[in-house]
């Protein structure tokens, strides 16, 4: 049986959401999956980030990875996604790179896959779950199938026990986190290799 494909798609304003990403694309390579980590795209104009030494540093450090494209969804066999929370909603980087997403999605070429969402925010009550739900409404109009978490391993308890998606307050990203990430990664790919069978 071929490995599933697995596109592992971040914003990361300060940093975060890059290590989560990270820590998610090792857990996938690990379960076997062939990974591709992608950036989306910074939609902030340049003198803003510019402006804010911690965020020029992140755009500077992630740099190096390929900025994601629709043809990285058509590649893939399953999604993972992280982005910061606002205003209790995804980042509005993450949400123009969905907004680009229409052709492929018109195509049919996003459904049927399984896909699973994390993210951050600066409080421990910022929005985190209401981000990751409405991502999550987004993924069910491409007919994806949605792997949450849920309460379906120990990891998931330790980090806090939020069901939809691995959940991180700003610069708390501790071991229970990352195994919790791992293990969402994980689940994701035992998901994908069934649907590919």
């Amino acid at each position: 049986m071929s490995k599933p494909k697995i596109a592992v798609l971040f914003y990361s304003t300060y940093g975060t959401n890059h290590a989560m990403a990270e820590a998610a694309a090792a857990a996938a390579t690990a379960a076997g999956a062939e990974v591709k980590l992608r950036r989306v795209p910074e939609t902030a104009p340049e003198a803003v980030v510019n402006s804010q030494d911690a965020w020029k540093a992140q755009a500077e450090k992630h740099s190096h990875l390929p900025v994601a494209t629709p043809d990285d969804m058509v590649w893939a066999d399953g999604y993972i996604f992280s982005c910061p929370t606002r205003f209790g909603q995804a980042a509005s980087q993450m949400r123009a790179f969905i907004d680009t997403l229409g052709g492929v999605w018109s195509q049919g070429k996003l459904a049927n896959k399984p896909i699973t969402a994390m993210t951050s925010a600066q409080n421990p009550h910022g929005g985190q779950e209401a981000t990751i739900l409405g991502l999550y409404t987004t993924f069910m109009h491409w007919g994806a199938v949605i792997v949450t978490p849920g309460y379906t391993e120990q990891a998931f308890f330790d980090a806090g026990g939020n069901p939809y998606g691995t959940s991180v307050t700003q610069g708390t990203f501790d071991e229970a986190k990352q195994k919790a990430v791992a293990a969402q990664a994980q689940r994701l790919v035992r998901f994908a290799t069934r649907l590919m069978g």
